[in-house]
């Protein structure tokens, strides 16, 4: 049966869940705050697609592992104290769910994810002719130190045990398996699965295919509030008017907590900001996309521009740029490609977003208990791309009253209601 669908939020997954939502035959809305041309947290990330990314945020030695960074300003993790009572009890979740256990349970789930995802992508590139420059060389984790080295390659059995594929390399076959750039590297782990993408063009396709279904989005369109009865939403109130529909997704990124305050819903999450520079005509580019692992920086190759990604800063709604922490990025650089040098990255122009956390490092993906036709596809932290496209063919199938085709109840975003 065909539903009226609003989607709140244009970012990568809530164009995703329009795309599939249009695909099962609902009339889809999508509103969103910025304009046509903003650059929301999708358009200057890494755009990486990978099933290695199976240990979530919240893993042992994470909160310790903050705190040690949080004493260094260039450091690739921050956290500025604020008095926020929301900051607090993520931070005491975050800490709770950092775990082994927890671990355990979310690799298989995050594994069946992101290789669904991978899946989709394949199916969005074939049918697009690979508009959004889908490669598919896998991923390499690049350690500058041999203790880094001994750290990643103890995921490798626990990878082989997902079934995900994970190789060790030598510095040497590292060089020969992606010749277009000299490494200074004590190692590398390779993940064939792995692939990377071009986000701003993906955004672009999603929007292009969504005018030609009939879809709607409505930009610069921001919710203000919710008029809802008897266990339902009826209405989204914004800047423009109010919008009925049969059914809801909240899909805001960072901004989704305060969405649905008035509807006394709490959603723990907290903006997890990053920050990213492109060289356009870098004077190395390699063919394999790949991770810093020490200095925790993304390496992706952009057609002929190079981009590097970085930084988890938990600061509130704020993309104001902090030099110290781009410093950081660009002084490791050199440290794993001794070919670019501090000149490479003067006055080039550097974007920042906000990346929504939950604190268990799992998404919000799912119907609330509250509002039976209001549901969640946000919280997806520095995966957005990753899962992108499955968030939208689970959420589309759960508005089409079908059994998701992936077993989601520990991604409830009522689980910590």
């Amino acid at each position: 049966m065909s539903k009226t669908i609003l989607i709140v939020g244009g970012g990568v997954v809530g164009l995703c869940t329009a795309y599939y939502a249009a695909q099962k035959g609902h009339r889809v809305t999508v509103l969103e705050r910025g304009t046509s041309d903003h650059d929301g947290c999708s358009t200057g990330n890494a755009g990486m697609v990978v099933p290695s990314h199976f240990v979530p945020l919240a893993a042992p030695g994470m909160p310790a592992f903050g705190l040690r960074m949080m004493l260094r300003p260039d450091s690739p993790f921050g956290l500025r104290p604020r008095a926020s009572r929301d900051l607090v009890d993520w931070a005491w979740k975050f800490c709770r769910a950092s775990n082994a256990a927890h671990v355990n349970r979310a690799a298989p789930l995050l594994r069946d994810l992101s290789l669904a995802s991978r899946r989709e992508f394949e199916m969005l590139a074939a049918q697009s002719g690979n508009a959004f420059g889908l490669v598919q060389k896998g991923m390499l984790m690049l350690c500058k130190t041999e203790h880094a080295l001994e750290e990643e390659v103890r995921l490798v059995p626990m990878a082989h045990r997902l079934d995900i594929a994970a190789q060790l390399l030598t510095p040497e076959e590292t060089a020969r398996r992606d010749p277009g750039v000299r490494m200074d590297i004590a190692g590398a782990v390779y993940f064939p699965q792995d692939c990377h993408l071009l986000p701003q063009k993906l955004l672009t396709e999603l929007r292009q295919a969504l005018e030609a279904s009939g879809s709607e989005i409505r930009w610069e369109t921001e919710v203000t509030g919710w008029r809802a009865s008897g266990g339902r939403v009826e209405a989204a109130q914004t800047s423009r008017g109010d919008f009925p529909a049969d059914e809801y997704v909240l899909a805001g990124g960072s901004w989704s907590p305060g969405l649905v305050r008035g509807l006394q819903i709490r959603l723990p999450l907290q903006a997890g900001k990053g920050y990213s520079v492109t060289l356009p005509h870098p004077k190395r580019l390699p063919t394999v996309c790949s991770i810093l692992k020490e200095a925790r920086v993304a390496v992706t190759p952009m057609g002929e521009a190079l981009r590097f990604a970085g930084t988890l800063e938990i600061a509130g709604l704020d993309r104001s740029i902090n030099p110290a922490r781009v410093r950081g990025i660009f002084n490791a650089i050199p440290r794993y490609f001794p070919e670019f040098g501090p000149e490479d990255f003067r006055d080039l122009p550097v974007w920042s977003g906000l990346r929504p956390c939950s604190p268990d490092g799992l998404p919000y993906i799912g119907r609330f208990a509250r509002y039976k036709n209001l549901s969640a596809a946000t919280g997806h932290g520095m995966m957005g791309v990753n899962l992108g496209p499955i968030t939208g063919r689970l959420i589309a199938e759960l508005l089409s009253d079908e059994m998701p085709s992936i077993d989601i109840r520990a991604l409830s975003p009522d689980r910590y209601a």
